[in-house]
């Protein structure tokens, strides 16, 4: 058993309790190959909430100050994530997330790049449409309901995915493609609050 599949079940075990979890479309995540899984970010509990309810296992590019902590930064790359230098363009970082794609894993981003404060989705920065551009991943977005009140309802949602085929072939900018993945995932919040 893997790192990644132990440390799964027991957030499962210590999560599932705490948040009733309404989790739809599930089925809308493809079996194999390549997957940008974008998701809206409401809360530090997002990443173990999306790693417990998708149904493959997620590469998260997660922020760099995570890996300078002293246990959770030695666990991290044992629960397959990497670190992104926030604020800049981290080459790096984006050529790993490039890799995870391109190798058929699934890879988990939350494009607004922070949590937001106000619960709404926020403008994504620029990273999401560059992996949608230049990989031929499956673009699947992704919503978390909240609020994160102990025994309430907590949705997630994963949306079918976007057809990518058609903006890569109008020739959009990354700016432009994070835009339209952005809107997809605040359709999927109104259509399911």
């Amino acid at each position: 058993m893997s790192v990644y599949t132990f440390a799964r079940s027991i957030v499962k075990g210590l999560l599932k309790p705490v948040y009733r979890m309404d989790v739809k479309g599930r089925e809308n995540v493809p079996v194999e190959g390549g997957v940008l899984l974008c998701c809206n970010h409401i809360d530090n509990l997002d990443p173990p909430i999306v790693g417990i309810t998708a149904p493959r296992d997620i590469h998260f590019m997660a922020k760099e100050e995570l890996f300078n902590a002293p246990v959770l930064g030695k666990l991290l790359p044992h629960l397959n994530a990497f670190s992104v230098k926030r604020g800049m363009s981290d080459r790096e970082a984006l050529r790993k997330g490039l890799k995870v794609l391109k190798e058929g894993n699934v890879l988990g981003l939350f494009p607004e790049g922070t949590r937001s404060k106000t619960g709404e989705v926020g403008k994504g920065l620029a990273g999401a449409g560059f992996f949608a551009l230049r990989s031929d991943a499956a673009v699947v977005p992704c919503a978390i309901i909240g609020p994160y009140k102990p025994f309430r309802k907590l949705k997630v949602v994963y949306g079918k995915p976007i057809p990518m085929d058609e903006i890569r072939a109008k020739k959009v900018n990354a700016e432009e493609t994070t835009d339209i993945i952005m809107n997809e995932i605040k359709k999927l919040i109104e259509q399911n609050r």
